[in-house]
């Protein structure tokens, strides 16, 4: 009976803590943020996902150093850095099933400091997007985009 109940308490642990790892990559049901904490430094995140972007031959269109930005307006800003980027021939479909979606494409990734110092991948979830858009011709697609930011922000998770 002891093992039994050793067993279950050992499988519990492993399903509660495999449920906690897969919640922290997806998105809050209420905003549609994504989060991902990164296990490198702001400029090691930024480099490591610019070039997995480049090896995918994803399209990259803009690093936008938000903090530089603040400083030069006379305001202190942490870290946060938006990369936008993209695949057009996947992304437009989205566009075309609803033009407003264009607001959310590209790709917007954004690489922040918390007030403890972490740096995050924080990103819109796409399911959240289509929902939004009530777009529901495009599912595969929104799987793939999912996927691909998903592959790229892993990138940064390990040291």
């Amino acid at each position: 009976m002891k093992t039994r109940i050793s067993n279950f308490a050992t499988s519990l642990a492993l399903i509660l803590l495999l449920i906690s790892a897969t919640y922290s990559a997806r998105a809050d049901s209420d905003d549609g943020i994504v989060r991902v904490k990164s296990a490198v430094p702001m400029s090691e995140a930024i480099t490591r996902i610019k070039a997995d972007i480049a090896s995918k031959g994803i399209r990259f269109f803009s690093e936008i150093d938000q903090s530089k930005l603040a400083a030069d307006a006379g305001i202190k800003l942490r870290p946060s850095t938006l990369l936008v980027f993209g695949n057009p021939p996947l992304g437009t479909q989205f566009i075309t099933s609803n033009p407003n979606a264009g607001l959310d494409w590209p790709v917007r990734l954004l690489l922040t400091q918390d007030d403890n110092g972490d740096i995050w991948a924080v990103w819109t979830d796409f399911e959240w997007i289509a929902r939004r858009h009530n777009i529901k011709d495009r599912v595969a697609q929104f799987k793939m985009a999912t996927s691909v930011v998903g592959s790229i922000t892993s990138t940064i998770t390990t040291k």
